[in-house]
This record gives C-alpha cells, sequence and structure tokens, in this order.
C-alpha cells in the first residue's frame, strides 16, 4: 500500500465505508489548514482515489466500493466548489473529456475546476462522448485547448485512435492528456502528435495556465 499523508489515509478509510459525512469533514478541515484548492485535490482527493483504484484491481475492495468512493469525491467536487474563489474570465476555453470506454470522470473534472480558477470557460462532457460528437462540438465551441483523461492503462489503444481523429480534424488544436494511467506509459507514445502534452499533475497543470495568461 503507498504511504499516504494523514489526512490521505483518514480520507481513504472513509470514503471506502461510504461515509460522505465524514469525507466532507476531512475536506474542510484539510482547506481550514490553510491549504489551496490545488492541495486538496492532488494530496488528499487524488492520492486517495488513486490508492482505491490500487485496492481494486487487487482485488481488496469491491466495484461497488469503488464506484461509491468515486461517486462520493465528485459530489464533495460539486459541494465545495462554490466556496473557491475564481479568478477574472480570460477569454479562454477548454473542452474536457474522457478517453473512450473510460468510466472516471473525477480527474477530468478536478482539472476543469483548474481551468476555471484559472479563468478559463470550461465546457466538460465527462464520460461517453463519441470522438464524431466530440469533434462537432469541438468545431461549435472552438475551443484553445482540448483536455483528455484516461484511468485506465488498457484503454490507451481506444485513446490513440481518439487522437488521430482528432487531429487530423484540427492540427493545430493543443490537447493536454492526465490521468493515472500515465503513471505506466511512457511519454513518447504521443511523440506522432506534436501538439499533445502530458499534464502529470494538477501543479504542473497550474504552471502551464500561468504561462498562457493574457
Amino acid at each position: 500500500m503507498t504511504v499516504l499523508s494523514h489526512f490521505a489515509s483518514n480520507y481513504l478509510s472513509h470514503v471506502i465505508q461510504g461515509d460522505k459525512k465524514e469525507c466532507l469533514e476531512i475536506a474542510r478541515k484539510y482547506l481550514e489548514g490553510g491549504s489551496s484548492m490545488t492541495e486538496l485535490y492532488e494530496e488528499v482527493l487524488k492520492q486517495a482515489l488513486y490508492e482505491v483504484g490500487r485496492l481494486w484491481e487487487s482485488n481488496k475492495i469491491s466495484v461497488a466500493t469503488e464506484h461509491l468512493s468515486t461517486a462520493i469525491t465528485e459530489s464533495i467536487l460539486n459541494e465545495l466548489y462554490y466556496e473557491f474563489n475564481f479568478n477574472v474570465n480570460e477569454n479562454k476555453k477548454v473542452v474536457l473529456a474522457c478517453a473512450e470506454n473510460e468510466q472516471h470522470q473525477v480527474g477530468i473534472k478536478m482539472v476543469g475546476d483548474v481551468f476555471e480558477k484559472h479563468g478559463w470557460d470550461t465546457f466538460f462532457l465527462g464520460t461517453g462522448i463519441p470522438v464524431a460528437e466530440l469533434i462537432s462540438f469541438i468545431h461549435e465551441k472552438k475551443p484553445d485547448v482540448l483536455a483528455i483523461s484516461l484511468s485506465i492503462y488498457f484503454n490507451y489503444r481506444g485513446l490513440n485512435d481518439m487522437l488521430i481523429e482528432i487531429t487530423n480534424e484540427f492540427p493545430n488544436l493543443e490537447i493536454l492528456l492526465g490521468g493515472q494511467a500515465f503513471s505506466r506509459l511512457s511519454a513518447e507514445l504521443v511523440n506522432n502528435f506534436p501538439e499533445t502534452k502530458i499534464i502529470n499533475n494538477l501543479y504542473d497543470l497550474n504552471q502551464y495556465l500561468a504561462t498562457k495568461t493574457e
């Protein structure tokens, strides 16, 4: 088991029990200690959920428990959202979606919140969006950036096919990739897509967005 911080370990313990009330209290206490939204997402929620995924992969928890943990965390993101301060509008747009066959959207939702904190307009599509529909949506919204999440390593081939279609249609569109699967994937796998970048964590995303500020 990965060594977790006190807050992440405490959150993990309660989220796999389905205790949403205590999980929310843990998140609030972490923020009350002076930590930022990014730190909460990275050091508590993300670390706990990554451990939930590892526990599920090793058959130590059921798929039902894994789904419940994800649902509780997403609900906490929604509940805390209006308590954060966001920057003025930067007149920039990002479309956020998951790779094909992905069922986990909490990570890309966190990414969307970070974009919004930097003043971007976000269009969160989550899971289950067919590539053809995504392409149509990009034509409609004309975003500055497309962000795609890949959580499960075995879905990489679907992501690769997805990137081929999207980059053929939008060769100059900047695409950001991230998610737990990239802990197992080599960065060289995106060499065929020159406008594509892998963002390893939300701290890196903050740095990237700082360079985009007008």
